[in-house]
């Protein structure tokens, strides 16, 4: 999944993690203090390209799939950063705007939408102030403003389906509008892996939220991370500190995983899934879930400047502009060529040894860098056409693409490039496209299986936005079928209903006023005694103010009765407007 951007002490300026030296860390503890980036300065289009069902690519229904990069007109060229999510992308513009388009089964869009139509097209999502950076994961979004405030939307998966993003009680809420995550400091990066959320703040810490399965979120023990734990989902959702003695100073999230770069040594330290050895981390806990921060020895004897992790590989950038690989080598997603084996060791790309690179991307299965001058290479899997190579083939090394860009990502079967438009600094560029009236209509009402379902069925059962179980660190080799890794079927004999959110139950939202405890430090008699825990629940109190103008045709009446037997009965028509651009104030989530 995308890296989150890097982060400059007050006296630097910030620029993308990617192409940023690093902060120089201070010897003394407690010295650290991270500053609120800016966005990213250059601005210019959005090129995507891979599969696009369910308007993930923004090119218009009628474009189902492609396996070259195509612009996103419809964005203009103000763009600054993109990012892709498992189904769904979100933009940056320089005025600070969000967009989204793509699968908004679970809200990942953070906007009303009243079909696929209005689904696959830009539009924007209500914020307070404006972003200077943006995150996407599997189901959920998340956005940087300029004052340090998070604000996510969408939902969490674990094994079980939908596992919400706020806590409603004893139970997970999806949320289809931003809501704030309240962490008790201002913070300076946000990184999204495929279902939890990486939070890092001024003074350096990390704070995680969302999905624990994998040992992702590197502040609970392998029994407290299950939602069927004493805490239940008030232990996942509550976004809470990670232990990390001298804090971190950059920090980047992969599907089941997340880095972090620590603030005093500059060593790298990771936790999650490392069944392939993707963390960096060998010996005894190799081929491991790691459910608390170990130091990367793979990652030793260099100075790093940023990660990028796909599923089961992990690529690294040094300071050189170098890019290296590691973990699982097949469908070539590691770029090192038609290697027998994985990689247990960070080795240099060869092809691209002799390049400069400045930004690393990992999707689910394939990769991308981008140089210095702009050029572009991907590999890894492509039957989706991900790659962008105008082919539906994997590529072992590095294939170099004609489009330049400034930076890339991938998701879980698109990919997404942003690239420079050198008239971007002095023509105005068009704004996305509006709403018309005709298309302001409300939802159908009709029940039907969610696009993620409708995709599951077609790809039997094909598991691509749940974490695997902790088990499962010996992984059968999977087919490609949609772009995806196909497992053996799970052991497990039930499966729960995702959680859905009905988008037409406009009183229920009324009531989804989002209100989170404050930040929890994990402490040692926390790991140690988690069966032993009461039952915590977390109160919310409503304070969300929606408007809905409601239009209601009485039936006509009828004239005489001869008439009224032979004519049909009126309908009653109800007409609700949905404001494209969302400009409703959104939901705010603030720590108790």
């Amino acid at each position: 999944m995308p890296a989150a951007r890097g982060v400059k002490r007050t006296a630097s300026k910030s620029s993308a993690a990617t192409a940023s030296t690093g902060p120089k860390n201070k010897k003394k503890r407690g010295a650290i203090q991270l500053e609120i980036p800016s966005a990213p300065k250059k601005r210019g289009c959005v090129l995507t390209c891979g599969q696009g069902d369910v308007g993930q690519l923004g090119l218009g229904e009628g474009v189902l799939e492609t396996t070259k990069f195509k612009p996103v007109s419809s964005l203009g060229n103000k763009i600054v950063d993109a990012r892709a999510g498992g189904m769904h992308t979100i933009a940056l513009d320089s005025d600070g705007k969000v967009w989204t388009f793509g699968c908004n089964d679970e809200g990942a869009l953070g906007r009303p939408t009243a079909g696929d139509a209005d689904e696959g097209a830009p539009r924007a999502v209500a914020l307070p102030r404006a972003a200077v950076a943006v995150a996407a994961g599997d189901s959920h979004s998340a956005a940087l403003l300029d004052n340090g405030d998070v604000y996510a939307w969408g939902a969490f998966r674990d094994s079980h389906g939908s596992m919400g993003l706020v806590v409603r009680g004893r139970e997970g809420k999806a949320c289809r509008e931003p809501v704030r995550v309240g962490v008790g400091e201002p913070a300076v990066a946000v990184a999204s892996g495929g279902d939890h959320l990486v939070i890092l703040t001024t003074s350096g810490s990390v704070y995680t939220m969302g999905c624990g399965e994998q040992g992702q979120l590197g502040r609970l023990s392998q029994r407290s991370a299950s939602r069927d734990a004493r805490q239940g989902f008030s232990a996942l959702l509550v976004p809470s500190k990670v232990t990390l003695k001298a804090g971190a100073s950059q920090i980047w999230a992969g599907y089941h995983a997340t880095f972090a770069l620590d603030a005093a040594s500059e060593k790298m330290f990771a936790w999650g899934l490392n069944n392939y050895g993707q963390l960096g981390i060998t010996g005894e806990k190799r081929k491991t879930a790691l459910f608390a921060p170990m130091e990367c020895d793979a990652f030793a004897g260099n100075t790093w400047r940023a990660v990028a992790a796909g599923q089961h590989h992990s690529l690294a950038l040094d300071r050189a502009g170098v890019a290296h690989a590691l973990g699982r080598c097949e469908y070539g997603r590691l770029g090192l060529g038609e290697k027998s084996g994985d990689a247990e060791v960070l080795e240099p790309i060869p092809k691209l040894q002799n390049k400069k690179c400045v930004c690393i991307a990992a999707g689910t299965s394939n990769s991308f860098a981008v140089t210095d001058t702009g050029e572009v290479y991907a590999w890894g899997m492509g039957s989706e056409g991900q790659l962008g190579t105008g082919a539906r083939a994997d590529a072992a090394e590095p294939q170099r693409l004609s489009p330049a860009a400034l930076r890339a990502s991938a998701g879980g079967q698109h990919s997404v490039l942003l690239q420079e438009d050198p008239t971007a600094q002095k023509e105005a560029s068009p704004a996305p496209e509006k709403e018309t009236e005709e298309e302001k209509i409300e939802p159908v009402e009709e029940k039907r299986p969610s696009k993620r379902q409708k995709k599951q069925e077609q790809d039997e059962e094909i598991s691509s936005t749940s974490s695997a179980q902790t088990a499962d660190v010996t992984e059968v080799k999977p087919e490609k079928i949609n772009g995806n890794e196909k497992k053996e079927p799970e052991t497990q004999t039930e499966t729960e209903t995702p959680m859905e959110v009905d988008e037409n139950d406009k009183s229920q939202e009324n009531k989804d006023d989002k209100k989170i405890e404050e930040p929890m430090d994990q402490t040692d008699s926390e790991k140690s005694q988690d069966t032993s825990s009461q039952d915590t629940d977390v109160e919310t109190k409503a304070d969300v103010e929606l408007a809905e103008t409601a239009e209601t045709a009485q039936p006509a009446e009828s004239e005489t009765a001869q008439s009224a037997q032979a004519a049909q009965t009126a309908q009653t028509v109800t007409e609700t407007e949905v404001n494209g651009t969302v400009e409703t104030k959104p939901v705010v989530l603030t720590t108790a």
